[in-house]
């Protein structure tokens, strides 16, 4: 009987002296990785937690979100275990994104048979640049004028609706897609990585971008305000073939690796899944530029402004012409570099006033600024304007004019200029930089004071009156300085149909 109770004591004895061995060996880890680097991460990668640790899924492992994107580009080789995947790009190539539907039979019921909204940005990965963004953003927007740094290639892509492209955010771009239909979007990153970082001596590092993409769907008010997923991905981005270089180097060294060593890291996979990350911030650098919202109808927001919205008019653009006149101050002439994006040379030219700076010849200008913002600065001093890609002249059809245009076919007459019995037409110039439908609709939107969703479709006579839908080849293919007859056909519902005669 005293044996058994003996036992049990051993046992606690023993039990109590293993606890003690426990916690005596973890008691050093702290003081090691010191106070501030202590985090739980560490102590799980310890050998003694690496069997549970493959056993444990993680948080997200059994959620199943509503969509998925897939990146159609081959992961880095040379990527640890516990790191984000990184996948490197061409400049300018393009690169398929597959909008998936994976969401469960019944959930999200409200956008069956709708529409919504996806919102791609291109934005940095280090919390450094993000915090200076504006900065960043502006300055390549400087150095690469009429550039973009995000576009889609639309000709590519499948099941995308109405896309748009703000001006103003030129690492942004949206459109609307059905998720029951198959949807893959083209896209296409025209900045490098090494754009952004320090010039220094010797070889530097490219900095990482995010691929980011939030989607929305529509609220009772039609806006597409709603959030509903957001998934991001880490890229860089090389001169053309440079990713192919970079992962085949990337592939090389890992297979002069050890099997040990290379455990540590991750196998380079076909394409790249984006995953779940926070929605991003709708307050955006451009706070004067809202990013264009979407209704049931599709309205559209004017291109040549950028800070449109279907709840608001547009406001008037600024003027165009900014000339630096002689009589200016050099306080107003400090102003008028920042209006036109010299800030970086503010200082250098502190006491300039407006004379000063016109009597700066070429060379002078190139020489303090050097080449690129040189040329840049003496062409706005002299007021240069850069012409626009096409320029139509447009006349609306009035009574009046179809009048006449019976009387010269009973007449059977000739006229060149278009007038008979001295009757005069006014037509308006039109100037299209884009040379697309939307924008075409947006310039005769505001040529008649209505909005752009107004007009229905644009159509333009061809032989025999038949009425061809105005598309973007076609307008591309219009003569300089082509001249049409406006004809207006009012539908019920407000709207207008446009034929250009």
């Amino acid at each position: 009987m005293a044996w058994a109770l003996k036992l049990p004591l051993a046992d606690e004895v023993i039990e109590s002296g293993l606890v003690q061995d426990f916690d005596a060996s973890l008691s050093g880890i702290g003081q090691e990785l010191g106070a501030g680097a202590y985090s739980m991460s560490d102590v799980l990668a310890l050998p003694i937690f690496k069997q549970e640790e493959s056993s444990l899924p993680p948080d997200n492992e059994n959620k199943i979100l509503p969509f998925q994107y897939v990146l159609c580009a081959a992961t880095s080789p040379a990527v640890k275990l516990h790191d984000e995947t990184l996948t490197y790009l061409n400049q300018g190539q393009s690169y398929e994104i597959r909008m998936l539907d994976n969401r469960k039979l019944g959930e999200l019921p409200e956008i069956n048979g709708k529409l919504v909204k996806s919102i791609f940005r291109v934005v940095f990965h280090d919390r450094r640049l993000q915090y200076t963004e504006h900065q960043q953003l502006e300055g390549w927007r400087w150095n690469r004028p009429g550039d973009r740094i995000l576009d889609i290639d639309i000709p590519m892509s499948v099941g995308i609706i109405d896309p748009r492209a703000n001006p103003n955010q030129l690492n942004t771009v949206e459109f609307l897609w059905d998720p029951a239909k198959r949807t893959s979007v083209f896209i296409q990153v025209h900045c490098i990585s090494t754009e952004f970082t320090m010039r220094k001596h010797g070889g530097e590092k490219g900095v990482p971008f995010r691929v980011q993409i939030d989607t929305f769907k529509e609220n009772e008010n039609g806006e597409y305000t709603e959030h509903l997923h957001s998934a991001s991905c880490q890229i860089k981005v090389f001169k053309p073939k440079g990713a192919d270089r970079k992962q085949k180097t990337d592939r090389e060294k890992m297979e002069k690796r050890t099997p040990h060593e290379k455990e540590k890291y991750q196998p380079s996979y076909e394409t790249t899944i984006l995953t779940e990350c926070s929605p991003w911030p709708e307050i955006t650098y451009v706070n004067n530029s809202p990013s264009p919202g979407f209704n049931s109808s599709h309205s559209s927001f004017s291109l040549g402004e950028g800070n449109g919205s279907p709840n608001h008019q547009p406001e008037p653009p600024p003027p165009v012409t900014d000339n630096l006149l002689p009589t200016t101050t050099p306080q107003e002439a400090q102003q008028w570099l920042h209006r036109n994006r010299f800030s970086t040379f503010t200082r250098l030219f502190t006491n300039f006033s407006g004379a000063d700076l016109l009597k700066l010849t070429r060379d002078d200008v190139i020489q303090i600024c050097g080449p690129a913002d040189g040329i840049r600065l003496f062409n706005a001093l002299k007021g240069r304007m850069v012409r626009p890609r096409l320029t139509i002249y447009v006349c609306q059809e009035s009574l009046q004019l179809r009048e006449q245009q019976q009387q010269q076919q009973q007449q059977q007459q000739k006229h060149e200029d278009g007038d008979s019995n001295g009757t005069f037409f006014v037509y308006h110039a039109i100037y299209l930089e884009e040379l697309t439908a939307i924008e075409l609709t947006e310039k005769i939107a505001q040529l008649f004071s209505i909005s752009p969703c107004q007009i229905s479709q644009i159509y333009k006579q061809g032989p025999t009156g038949i009425h061809v839908l105005i598309s973007d080849e076609m307008i591309q293919n219009f003569q300089e300085e082509a001249c049409f007859i406006l004809d207006t056909m009012k539908e019920t519902n407000d709207s207008y149909h446009i034929i250009l005669k």
